[in-house]
């Protein structure tokens, strides 16, 4: 059992956990994720580590609601437990020897996308920050990201920001020149994009993929990605992979083959999905 030390409300529907788990927080590295149970007959879920307080051996999690597993999680309060918690798990991102770089951050990707920011500037490297959302209300970790350096905000609706998706000013940094890697985390469809956007002009582009998986050690094969033609497992090859090589369209084909379960989910627990929503 894992206590949550701390609970914070990002935005509609999204929270921010802070759970003791001082054996991950004092491993953990950027990139990393952990899987979790909140209840003792809930589901096992992957949720990447948005940051670690080796003072208090807590370890960050952003919980976005959209089923009934996170819906049953983002109820949680501080002091209460949740069932298990298993990290760090994937390979941590190699952030070494990157002078420039721009990280794209999609939605609740940004809670990704954040601690690799934070760990390039630690190695001194140029950060260039794009991250989008749908509207206003959904802007998650603007201050902290403009603390690493430039940033350009954008949303669908024009509510905040430049209207539109990541790729415009993700287009005119690339074309200032000087850039080494451009790392995306978020929903897949901008990923797919914004690696198509980066593609003319070189750079080596990172997506972080976070598909459907159970155990994270390579058993079970549910995270199964085709990259460069060929069969890989995001839990133990990744979560990391080359975003020029990934096929984002079986990615995104294989992401809703349980949103059926997904929506019977919802119906089953719809008073605690609209209280967690709120």
């Amino acid at each position: 059992m894992n206590r949550i030390l701390r609970k914070r409300r990002l935005a509609p529907a999204i929270v921010s956990l802070l759970i003791e788990a001082p054996l991950v927080a004092a491993k953990a590295r950027a990139g990393q994720f952990v899987i979790l149970r909140p209840t003792e007959d809930g589901e096992r879920i992957p949720l990447t580590i948005a940051s670690c307080d080796k003072r208090c051996g807590g370890v960050e999690v952003v919980v976005q609601v959209v089923g009934g597993t996170t819906a049953r999680l983002a109820s949680k309060e501080e002091g209460e437990f949740i069932a298990d918690f298993s990290g760090p798990l994937g390979n941590p991102t190699e952030t070494k020897g990157i002078k420039s770089a721009v990280v794209v951050g999609g939605g609740v990707g940004c809670a990704i996308a954040l601690p690799v920011a934070r760990a390039l500037s630690e190695e001194g490297c140029e950060v260039t920050s794009v991250i989008g959302f749908r509207n206003r209300e959904l802007v998650i970790f603007e201050e902290e990201f403009r603390s690493l350096g430039e940033t350009f905000v954008t949303t669908d609706d024009g509510s905040y920001g430049e209207k539109g998706n990541v790729c415009a000013p993700l287009v005119r940094r690339l074309e200032r020149g000087g850039c080494d890697a451009v790392f995306v985390v978020g929903p897949l469809i901008m990923m797919k994009f914004a690696a198509m956007a980066t593609k003319p002009f070189g750079v080596k582009t990172i997506a972080s993929m976070n598909p459907i998986m159970i155990d994270g050690t390579g058993m079970c094969g549910c995270c199964r990605l085709t990259v460069g033609g060929e069969m890989k497992f995001a839990c133990v090859d990744g979560p990391d992979f080359d975003a020029h090589l990934v096929d984002f369209d079986e990615a995104m084909t294989r992401a809703k083959s349980y949103a059926a379960f997904e929506d019977r989910a919802r119906e089953k627990h719809c008073n605690l999905f609209r209280e967690a929503i709120r």
